[in-house]
């Protein structure tokens, strides 16, 4: 089929994007010789100790919607309630307290399989 053919059928065929090459970028994930993932860097002075190289290296890998937080959460604190939580999915980093605003009771199966029960040996017996 070429694009004319697709074009009758109501589709159309979107460009394929090309990824993005590593300009630009400060580094690139590689993985050490047990697999475990390690970020190298291009700039040997990303790589040296010190208050100046972890400034640098805050600054190249800073992104507007990220924020580094380097304290835990107090642990009393109280647990959030998470209203998007349910609507959206959980999200362990976030999920919060899910919380519904209404519960529906619980079904007595039991109670289910009695009242199936009578109503078979009523109809067995109007059946006769």
């Amino acid at each position: 089929m070429n694009e004319d053919d697709l074009r009758k059928l109501g589709l159309r065929l979107r460009p394929r994007k090309i990824p993005r090459t590593d300009e630009g970028k400060p580094g690139r994930i590689a993985f050490d010789d047990r697999g475990n993932a390690v970020y190298e860097w291009k700039d040997e002075r990303f790589e040296e100790e010190g208050e100046q190289a972890e400034r640098a290296r805050r600054r190249a890998l800073s992104h507007p919607g990220l924020t580094v937080v380097e304290e835990d959460p107090n642990p009393n604190e109280p647990i959030r309630i998470n209203p998007k939580g349910l609507r959206v999915g959980y999200n362990p980093y976030e999920s919060g307290l899910l919380k519904k605003k209404e519960w529906k009771p619980k079904k007595d199966l039991r109670q289910l399989s009695k009242w199936i029960e009578t109503k078979k040996k009523v109809v067995d017996q109007h059946g006769e």
